[in-house]
């Protein structure tokens, strides 16, 4: 491709959207669940292709060396796309945001002012692995009226192109244009880059991927960005801890599916209680396959037990692990506990364990994150646990929205003023 057709090529999946998202918005509620529901169809009836697709792209990336980590990040087997199928039942019975009235008042000449909510339009997704992104944007994208634009992850080309193409043709069975719903079938990388420049067309991008992805959006889209899915997240064991109860809660947060956003990075464990949990909680942990990375507090306290562990160093506590990996480190108390999730956190999920209610509500007045729990694994930092149904991405930042993003998060609003024949005096 030359750079013209390049750009004429995004221009028309621009001007395609942007049509289709005009059909979009005049659609009633009750319309949308039709909609989503013939998705559900489509994809039940081409399961077969889809599984296939998904199995060309595990073996491509076997073969490519790719880690088992990221195979398994992009692996979409039946239980998991019957799980991404529910999903869409969960946002069919969500309230519709668009056409509600967030306010309204009656102002001093008369006039009633109001605000309604509406889509935002044009939604770009750019993703890295995860086919059930394709599946959980489009849906989310078209029950809030919005048009989408998505790119995946060249690992999963396959996958994503044959769910594309099941989400289309419930779109034309309902008499709906296809093209609200559009994937970049071209690797190009250079693609990418023109879709943050797209800004004639589409109102929003969404990053999904790695620390690379979020900066190169939020420094070359001509688009405003919602940055977020980097997660390194903490748990903190307090010495008032009812350590009889934490080691599920640990487990469940490190272990239960180690390459997402929300797993858990680094433990915290106040020096009061460190050698009763670490001799609890490590070998248990190393049960499950995990390898760890600890202070110097850590590895002496740890070294009569028969696990795997490595002397931390610095990046060691700067790295989304993905992995069967977690840093340990010894505090003294609450407030150094703060201060090294504020060092080093994301800003996505933070977890305190701890009996004590002052200690929990210091914990969560000081740490700044989307989601901070208390007495809960991280794990929870999703759309379907929220009760959003699924989500778009996990925002780590404060302007329009924070932590997962469901239907709400995908629209705006707009004033609407209701006026007697009234002029301003």
């Amino acid at each position: 491709m030359t750079q013209e057709d390049k750009q004429a090529y995004l221009d028309n999946l621009g001007k395609q959207a942007r049509a289709a998202s005009y059909a979009l918005t005049g659609l009633t509620a009750v319309a949308k669940q039709r909609l989503l529901a013939a998705i559900v169809d489509s994809l039940r009836q081409q399961r077969s292709d889809i599984l296939a697709a998904n199995a060309k792209d595990v073996q491509a990336a076997r073969e490519s060396g790719l880690f088992e980590a990221m195979v398994d990040r992009l692996l979409l087997d039946d239980v998991r796309l019957e799980g991404v199928i529910a999903d869409i039942d969960n946002v069919i019975a969500l309230a519709d945001p668009v056409g509600t009235e967030i306010d309204s008042r009656l102002l001093d000449n008369g006039m009633r002012l109001s605000r309604r909510r509406v889509p935002l339009g044009v939604i770009g997704v750019i993703y890295e692995a995860r086919p059930n992104v394709t599946v959980d944007i489009a849906v989310l994208g078209l029950k809030t009226g919005n048009a989408v634009i998505l790119r995946g992850g060249k690992e999963t080309l396959n996958s994503n192109l044959a769910l594309a193409k099941a989400i289309r043709a419930a779109l034309v069975e309902q008499g709906l244009p296809q093209d609200a719903v559009q994937l970049i079938d071209n690797p190009d990388r250079e693609l990418v880059t023109g879709l943050l420049k797209l800004d004639q067309y589409v109102d929003m991008i969404v990053p999904r991927g790695g620390q690379k992805l979020q900066r190169l959006c939020a420094e070359q889209a001509t688009i405003p960005v919602i940055l977020g899915g980097i997660g390194i997240c903490h748990m903190f064991i307090d010495a008032q801890a009812d350590l009889s109860r934490i080691n599920p809660v640990i487990i469940n947060a490190k272990v239960q599916r180690p390459t997402v956003c929300n797993a858990l990075d680094t433990l915290l464990v106040h020096e009061q209680v460190a050698a009763e949990v670490l001799a609890a909680a490590l070998p248990a942990l190393a049960a499950q396959g995990v390898r760890f990375y600890g202070c110097e507090k850590t590895l002496a306290l740890s070294a009569g037990l028969a696990v795997d562990m490595q002397p931390a160093d610095e990046q060691s506590f700067d790295t989304e692990w993905l992995s069967l990996t977690l840093g340990i480190k010894v505090v003294s108390n609450l407030d150094e506990a703060v201060a090294h999730i504020r060092r080093y956190s994301t800003g996505h999920s933070e977890a305190i364990l701890t009996d004590n209610i002052h200690t929990a509500e210091h914990f969560m007045a000081q740490v700044d994150a989307a989601a901070v729990y208390v007495n809960a694994s991280t794990r929870f930092t999703d759309g379907g646990q929220f009760g959003l149904g699924a989500e778009v991405a996990v925002s780590t930042q404060k302007l329009h929205a924070r932590g997962p993003m469901g239907l709400e998060a995908l629209t705006t609003f707009k004033w609407l003023a209701w006026g007697d024949y009234t002029a301003r005096s």
